[in-house]
């Protein structure tokens, strides 16, 4: 008997915070494997860079700019599908860091709406546009090695990623009579724009390597293939499954 293939022909997908980083990597990762991609984010400019770069490599993709804290902007990108939408990646993320003793309440309450009620609404109106479908669907959230480990100085990202962890479980067990599937995937640090600042650092930079076995870090194609292989159905068994690709951060 063959194995299931990862290949997503004929496939809609939306991918948030897709204008560049690990949710660029998945859109492309997607594209390649023949889903036609929606790209939903807050800027036009990094939305149209991956566009061209999956058009350049023959894919489809079409860019729907928008607020993934806004329910009406979540709801209209949905509705851009142009093939039937089986596949949701929520990639939109933020991370604000600081002692937690004088953390702002305002950057506690970006990350909460962001990375939480974000990934919420994007599945929620997922679902509900699986649910005139026979087919179910594919959801992966992605999460963080930090949504498993605590680390100083990151008390809201850490607490947010929990939630994203929680939040994927719970809405695997409620969906699993609507044939849809919901993992997560959790990288360690990736060089990204989001990452980039705090890699510049050597001392945090060492520290990082430190507590990677082996000393390297995951790359956003690390992260995208993960993304891939449970959005395709190869995975259709698995689901409220939080898959680490962190190079061994959490396994000591």
């Amino acid at each position: 008997m063959p194995l299931p293939s990862e290949r997503l022909d004929g496939r809609g997908a939306l991918v948030t915070g897709a204008g560049g980083g690990i949710g660029g990597g998945c859109a492309l990762a997607l594209a390649e494997a023949g889903a036609r991609v929606v790209l939903f984010g807050r800027s036009v400019e990094p939305l149209e860079r991956v566009e061209a770069e999956i058009e350049a490599a023959g894919g489809e993709a079409t860019i729907h700019p928008g607020d993934v804290t806004d329910p009406t902007a979540v709801e209209a990108a949905i509705a851009t599908a142009t093939a039937p939408l089986s596949v949701l990646i929520n990639a939109a993320g933020v991370n604000r860091t600081g002692p937690t003793k004088d953390y702002e309440v305002a950057d506690w309450d970006l990350l909460m709406d962001v990375n939480v009620r974000g990934t919420f609404l994007a599945c929620r109106a997922f679902a509900r546009a699986a649910a005139s479908r026979a087919d179910g669907g594919a959801i992966v959230n992605v999460s963080s090695q930090m949504g498993s480990v605590g680390y100083p100085g990151r008390a809201a990202y850490c607490a947010s990623k929990h939630a994203v962890d929680g939040l994927t479980k719970a809405l695997a067990v409620e969906w699993a009579g609507d044939g849809i599937t919901v993992n997560a995937v959790a990288p360690t640090f990736v060089e990204t724009p989001l990452t980039r600042p705090m890699l510049a650092d050597p001392e945090f930079a060492a520290e990082v390597a430190r507590r990677i076995p082996g000393g390297e870090i995951a790359s956003v194609e690390d992260v995208a293939a993960a993304a891939l292989f449970l959005a395709s159905p190869r995975a259709r068994s698995i689901t409220g499954h939080v898959l680490a690709v962190d190079r061994g951060w959490t396994a000591w």
